[in-house]
């Protein structure tokens, strides 16, 4: 006896093939957003961990650039109190200078002369005073170039003055200071414009 299939067997073959299909596309879909996932969260974990690198770098950056503004203030103060130590040293040096200046002034004033002005800028000093005669301004510079605080006294200007209705001569000259350690300048090219304005 001969049987015979009736059943759609072409229908029932297309249609586990489309479920077959459908499963396939299924996984595929579920596989590659399993991966998609995988590689989100593996490229997100690296993001975040360079972004903690990035924040602990800036921190430390941070620290670093205060460190620095702290040691270029540290200079700043250590430059200045070199400084201040530098002018209480001179201070200290030369306290007795101007006291031992008056008085070698003082001692080496001849009769017949008067100052009016001392002025000191550094080593130098400006003397403005008066004196009877041309004579007695060459008599005051030859006295304060003997002095050993004092050196090279070069005349700046004389000139006819009448003071309490008295005939005398304005002068103006310059002098040197001479420090401890400091060697006074050869005298000689002071003295020579001296006498010439002398002759005046």
């Amino acid at each position: 006896m001969i049987r015979v299939n009736l059943l759609p067997h072409r229908e029932m073959k297309r249609a586990a093939q489309q479920r077959a299909f459908i499963v396939a596309s299924v996984a595929m879909v579920a596989l590659g957003a399993g991966v998609i996932f995988l590689v989100h969260g593996v490229l997100a974990s690296r993001i975040e961990s360079q972004k903690a690198r990035n924040r602990f770098l800036d921190e430390q950056i941070a620290s670093l650039d205060k460190q620095i503004e702290d040691i270029r203030r540290l200079r700043e103060q250590t430059q200045q109190l070199l400084a201040r130590k530098r002018v209480v040293e001179t201070l200290q040096s030369n306290r007795a200078e101007v006291v031992q200046l008056f008085d070698q002034i003082a001692r080496q004033l001849p009769d017949g002369v008067y100052l009016r002005n001392i002025k000191q800028t550094g080593t130098k000093v400006n003397i403005v005073g008066y004196a009877q005669s041309n004579a007695r301004v060459s008599t005051l510079m030859r006295n304060l170039e003997s002095s050993p605080s004092l050196a090279n006294a070069t005349l700046v200007e004389i000139k006819s003055a009448t003071v309490s209705n008295q005939r005398l001569n304005e002068f103006i000259l310059n002098v040197d200071v001479v420090r401890a350690g400091d060697q006074p300048a050869p005298a000689g090219a002071a003295n020579a414009p001296r006498s010439d304005a002398a002759k005046k």
